[in-house]
């Protein structure tokens, strides 16, 4: 086969090739980037490509793949730095490559998720079933790229398949230990290289988890490659294996010897998030080869021998270095101040000193002009540290002439010093407060940015909003009025042929082409009345509905039944109508779009039924009044007027693709027209007819029955001594 990977050079991707090559198919890589970045050894062709590139369609044309890989989220081409840019680069290289693949027409197209998707704690393993929790950029972006994938599926008709692995590990990449979205995603290697590091391992005993190797990983993928047929869309690749970081911290620490610790940051709530690989398993077969201790020996063993490529061993050594200056850097910039202050008084002390008796500035106060000075540039604190060098310099100064105790008792010296407290914490705390202020003021700023980054979200989901809303205001399909109105134009028909023109307004109000109306002929089974396409007939003329346990267990509870699991044997949607508590009509429904298979459109589809079911209800008690004088008096068989009325309702319908019919004319030469009739209704349906025409012949209407089915009918009639034709043109 051929083969195309699209993605970087990794250990994942290297893996892969070396197993498809050994599996003797032919490996082509699309790069993603246009730059010289990995060698990809041994891949038979390499285009280096960025995924933007609008040659990618002729790529997909020159390479023809059977399969084609997407690494996702496992493509280091991506980088999570600033998650929200990436998310939409990573949306358009998805887009751009599955348009391309979508064109191609053929092949497989593998999307590898991760369990990244879930976002939330699980207290038993994870099924496909489950919705997906999301909350990050990046979880929310491999989510959306799952729904992508869907949807070319459903409306592309590509064979996609979704592979979401269980916290995929392997051997770090050198020179990859900066890049931490990457290391996030390999919780063994980060664990590994912080050990090495800082001498730590940072575990939570409360995150519990599952870890696949890669080399088990690419086992599985080969499988879904190289398998004929795929039952489903999704599967969870897992090895099942539970542990939590606590243990696996523990046996890092036993490989990596002396001088690593533990340190326990067990806090909160348990967060388990253990993907269920029982389907993948059930289909494909899931074998786990490589297992947590072995592999843990291996990476430890891998990341010591070339830790050089992964940290700097000198910033090892001098990590406590590092912190002692780091610490002492703290206590530095802290005392920067203080010093100042101290420095600065020095000069403000002599410059009071000769002011003294001077008699150009003996009235001015330079403590004064120091305290204002450190109240201006620092604030309270240095101001009234300031303060009291000032009151030391100036008692200093008055001691000179005077004692310590004359000037302890000169209240001129107390109301200096008021005088020097007061203007320097008023001044401190207007600046402390305009420090304030602007600091609120730039977290405000901030908040606001974040604020404004959340209203364009909603602003996006709001514009889309608005634009459906301006669809639905303009073509008014969806409006009650309309719905009222077009399902009211099924009054202006006849009562037989009210059911065909319910297919085709029923699917014209959904916007689908691909509508099926099935009778109920008992308990078990029903019959197809009417559909618009093809597509719609596919489950045949009679199904076993009870047997069909999803859909009847909705329907049986009056509710709408969605297929949300894609099941090909399913319809997409369907509901039931009733009449008196006993289920007469099943309406189905195919060709809707993943995105319109919504509560909303289940709504309608329920309200759509009700209508219809008052058109029917009023058709069928026409018809039931008038039953004794539709039927030849104590006969089976139909007047000429009624039965004429239901061939034309037939026919009609017929030319219209809505349904098949067959009108067979019976040879009843020297027979009794009502015994013979009596005897042929017992050789058919409940819902084939048979009547009499105008010009006396006897005919039969055989319902969802075209030419070559009719055969088997009039082999019947024929056991039973009538002859019988197929008449193409009954003369209406």
């Amino acid at each position: 086969m051929e083969i195309l990977l699209v993605g970087s050079d990794n250990e994942l991707m290297r893996t892969m090739i070396n197993k498809l090559n050994k599996e003797g198919h032919r490996c082509y890589v699309l790069t993603g980037n246009k730059n010289q970045v990995g060698t990809y050894k041994n891949a038979y062709e390499k285009y280096r490509f960025p995924y933007e590139s609008d040659c990618l369609k002729e790529i997909f044309d020159s390479v023809r793949p059977d399969a084609t890989i997407f690494l996702g989220v496992y493509d280091y081409n991506f980088d999570w730095t600033d998650p929200r840019k990436e998310s939409v680069r990573y949306q358009t290289a998805l887009q751009n490559v599955l348009t391309s693949f979508s064109m191609l027409k053929r092949g497989r197209f593998i999307y590898l998720s991760s369990e990244e998707v879930y976002s939330q704690s699980y207290q038993n393993n994870i099924d496909e079933r489950e919705e997906t929790s999301a909350f990050s950029f990046r979880s929310v972006a491999i989510a959306q790229g799952e729904d992508v994938c869907r949807n070319y599926k459903q409306t592309m008709g590509t064979d996609t398949v979704i592979l979401r692995m269980d916290h995929l590990y392997m051997m770090p990449e050198k020179q990859m230990g900066d890049n931490r979205a990457v290391m996030e995603m390999n919780p063994c290697a980060k664990m590994c290289i912080e050990a090495l590091e800082t001498g730590y391992i940072q575990a939570n005993a409360n995150k519990v988890f599952s870890l696949l190797y890669v080399n088990d990983a690419v086992e599985a993928i080969y499988k879904a490659v190289a398998a004929k047929e795929l039952n489903r869309e999704l599967y969870h690749v897992s090895s099942g294996e539970e542990i939590n970081e606590m243990d696996l911290a523990k046996k890092i620490q036993e490989q990596m010897g002396e001088g690593v610790s533990i340190t326990d940051n067990t806090v909160g709530s348990m967060m388990r998030v253990v993907l269920d690989n029982k389907v993948f398993d059930s289909e494909l077969g899931m074998t786990v080869f490589h297992h947590v201790d072995e592999v843990v020996a291996k990476m430890v063993k891998y990341i010591k021998k070339y830790s050089t490529s992964f940290i700097n061993l000198e910033d090892v050594r001098g990590k406590k270095k590092r912190n002692w200056r780091q610490t002492l850097r703290v206590i530095f910039e802290a005392l920067v101040p203080f010093i100042e202050n101290m420095v600065c008084f020095i000069p403000f002390f002599m410059l009071n000193n000769r002011a003294v008796g001077s008699r150009y500035f003996a009235n001015l106060d330079f403590y004064l002009l120091y305290v204002l000075l450190f109240a201006i540039v620092y604030g309270q604190q240095q101001a009234t540290f300031s303060a009291v060098l000032a009151v030391g310099g100036y008692c200093f100064r008055q001691m000179y002439n005077r004692s310590g105790l004359e000037v302890l008792l000169d209240y001129n010296t107390y109301v200096w010093i008021a005088q020097l407290f007061i203007l320097g914490l008023a001044v401190g705390y207007m600046k402390d407060r305009l420090r304030t202020i602007r600091n609120e003021n730039k977290h405000e700023v901030q908040y606001m940015v974040t604020q404004l980054d959340d209203i364009q979200d909603i602003n996006t989901s709001n514009v889309r909003i608005k634009n459906l809303l301006e669809v639905q205001l303009v073509n008014q399909n969806d409006s009650f009025g309309k719905i009222y109105e077009i399902t009211s134009s099924l009054d202006q028909y006849e009562p037989s042929e009210v059911l065909f023109y319910a297919a085709e307004i029923l699917a014209k109000l959904v916007d689908s082409k691909d509508v099926a109306i099935y009778t109920i002929a008992n308990r078990s089974y029903a019959r197809l009345f009417s559909a618009t396409s093809p597509k719609a007939r596919e489950l045949g003329n009679s199904i076993e509905y009870t047997k069909m346990e999803d859909m009847y267990r909705l329907l049986k509870e009056k509710r709408v039944y969605i297929n949300r699991s894609m099941d090909p044997q399913y319809p997409l949607m369907a509901d039931a109508i009733y009449a008196e508590d006993e289920m007469q009509l099943i309406l189905m429904v195919w060709g809707i779009p993943w995105e319109r298979m919504t509560l909303s459109q289940a709504n309608m589809l329920i309200i759509i039924g009700y209508l219809i079911q008052n058109a029917v209800l009023r058709a069928n008690r026409y018809l039931d009044a008038l039953e004794q004088q539709r039927y030849l008096q104590g006969t089976k068989v139909l007047d000429a007027e009624a039965f004429e009325s239901l061939v034309k309702a037939y026919l009609t319908a017929r030319n219209k693709g809505l349904t098949e019919c067959t009108v067979l004319e019976i040879d009843i030469e020297g027979k009794n027209l009502e015994e013979s009739g009596d005897e042929l209704a017992g050789l058919m349906r409940q819902s084939d007819y048979i009547g009499k025409m105008s010009d006396g012949r006897l005919c039969a209407l055989l319902s969802n029955t075209d030419s070559k089915d009719a055969e088997y009918v009039v082999k019947r009639f024929a056991k039973t001594g009538y002859n019988s034709v197929i008449r193409e043109d009954v003369g209406i």
